[in-house]
């Protein structure tokens, strides 16, 4: 499925299933970490998905959707 929609932000149900499959790679796919790129060539946005905290990041400082 590709969804080329990409000049507008995500709706509400859309932000639900993201976060849904969201769930899911992390608890399926991300043994140690996952490092992506994403979003717009020009701007990209960088994604680390990891099973560790950062360095000196409080637990407190994330949010779990």
């Amino acid at each position: 499925m590709r969804n080329d929609r990409h000049d507008e932000p995500l709706s509400d149900d859309e932000l639900g299933l993201f976060l849904q499959y969201l769930h899911r790679f992390a608890q399926y796919e991300v043994d140690q970490f996952a490092l992506m790129e994403v979003g717009d060539p020009e701007y990209p946005v960088y994604v680390t998905l990891s099973r560790a905290l950062e360095p000196g990041t409080d637990r407190a400082a994330y949010r779990r959707p």
